[in-house]
């Protein structure tokens, strides 16, 4: 399956957003990865609708929309889902998960159920027809700068090999939690194909924009 990388926009240097933006779509950026915080599901505020709706309008690269919210069902029209977009919601975040991907891909999205390091696989069991891929978060989601939770890794391996053996061989594995070049060879290894990068790869103060994204596409695409 082929790797993608989802750049974390909360990452982004917001004083030069158009820059940033244009060199991702010049690097081949295939979505760009949108945290969106309610204080309430995970102890942080970040992105918002309206931050959504002007990266829409102003770049081409499809939205990996991640929404770390309580009640997510009742907020989908809050957001500007268009075709191609990924649209993530979380198991633990509500009791209605298959209507709430049903939403998803009735707006026009790609629904994508995301998973806590904690949750176990086994909350996707019925819900996988109703999905375009699956977010396996690598670190306990609210804050960037994580380290990598090393139990996750067996995690990757456990769901690829479900998806692939039940006949979810599309489904993409997309993580999310310290995706850097090093734990990115382990990921890709483990099964993952799409990886939100952000302050410890593509968005590191060690190298420019493009460097970044020239490093992690060369050691995905091993």
């Amino acid at each position: 399956m082929k790797a993608c990388i989802a750049p974390s926009m909360m990452c982004a240097d917001f004083l030069n957003l158009r820059a940033c933006l244009d060199t991702l779509t010049e690097s081949g950026a295939e979505y760009l990865h949108i945290d969106i915080m309610d204080g309430v599901f995970v102890p942080n505020y970040t992105l918002g609708t309206d931050y959504c709706r002007k990266l829409k309008a102003a770049c081409p690269i499809p939205l990996d929309i991640h929404l770390m919210i309580e009640r997510p069902e009742d907020k989908l029209s809050w957001f500007p889902i268009g075709e191609g977009d990924f649209v993530s919601v979380h198991a633990e975040s509500t009791h209605h998960l298959q209507r709430t991907l049903a939403r998803i891909r009735a707006a026009g999205g790609r629904p994508m159920a995301a998973l806590n390091p904690a949750t176990p696989l086994c909350m996707l069991e019925d819900v996988l027809d109703d999905v375009d891929a699956v977010l396996l978060m690598t670190v306990n989601p609210g804050y960037a700068g994580q380290a990598l939770i090393p139990a996750t890794l067996d995690k990757i391996r456990r769901l690829r090999k479900w998806l692939d053996e039940s006949g979810h061989e599309n489904v993409h594995i997309e993580v999310d939690g310290n995706v850097s070049f090093e734990n990115a060879v382990r990921m890709r290894a483990a099964g993952a194909s799409i990886f939100v990068a952000g302050s410890s790869s593509v968005f590191s103060p060690k190298l420019t924009l493009a460097e970044g994204m020239q490093k992690l596409r060369e050691i995905i695409d091993r």
